[in-house]
């Protein structure tokens, strides 16, 4: 979780991570264990017991569930999600889990989901849930959306227009998990960014600059047909007009 400062950690207590846990969620939970206060960190140690003990639901909700809704007003909005993400482990939410907490809650919610993803689930069952975020204009949703848990189970065809959606909407590309690997000698996804980059100079739109370090990593692009367009996009910003 990026937006937490490079606090220095504390020692946890033996009980404080489970031996299964993720080294990045061990990491999470020793910056978050020195970003909160005293009364924030005792109801934060008491929600993961919780969630550990009891994760199945009891009735339409479970406690651990309730705990998620409450993690803004406990931790503060600046360390919520962090919360969040470590309370859906502890509770070793599963897919139908997953599916439940997004679709019942805020965005800020949705977004911890999207977030704990990786950590989670090991197979596609949980890919509704990125399908979802992606089909938002939320920003924050669509970069969370395109993780390590996208990279993994995403198709290609739902990859390449998940990459076009950051575009469309201003997430920067550094969002998309494993981009060098999945973009590598994709002449499909090549095409596309020609052709998008096609539609905006003809519309006498900026072209994202972001497009140009997609392009790079797919090779060549393929020739656009029908459009007019180039060979290839060259990025006008590069020096001498040299394709970026």
């Amino acid at each position: 979780m990026n937006h937490l400062h490079d606090a220095p950690g504390t020692a946890l207590p033996a009980s404080a991570a489970p031996a299964d846990t993720p080294p990045l969620l061990t990491t999470l939970r020793t910056r978050l264990n020195s970003a909160l206060g005293g009364a924030a960190r005792a109801w934060l140690d008491q929600a993961l017991d919780e969630a550990a003990a009891h994760p199945e639901t009891d009735g339409p909700i479970s406690v651990w569930e309730l705990r998620i809704a409450e993690a803004g007003r406990r931790c503060g909005p600046e360390h919520a999600e962090a919360a969040r993400v470590l309370l859906l482990h502890a509770a070793r939410a599963d897919a139908p889990a997953l599916a439940r907490v997004y679709r019942q809650g805020t965005a800020d919610e949705r977004r911890a989901v999207l977030e704990a993803l990786p950590h989670l689930v090991d197979g596609p069952e949980a890919l509704p849930i990125v399908e979802d975020a992606l089909r938002t204009n939320d920003t924050r949703l669509v970069a969370a959306a395109v993780g390590p848990y996208a990279a993994r189970h995403l198709d290609a065809h739902n990859w390449r227009h998940a990459v076009l959606k950051c575009l469309f909407t201003g997430v920067p590309v550094d969002s998309v998990a494993d981009l060098p690997r999945r973009a590598r000698a994709d002449t499909e996804l090549a095409r596309m960014l020609d052709d998008y980059a096609a539609e905006r100079r003809a519309a006498d739109r900026p072209v994202p600059h972001d497009l140009y370090r997609v392009l790079d990593l797919t090779g060549p692009p393929a020739t656009p047909t029908g459009t007019g367009a180039p060979d290839s996009v060259t990025d006008p910003t590069a020096p001498d007009g040299k394709e970026s």
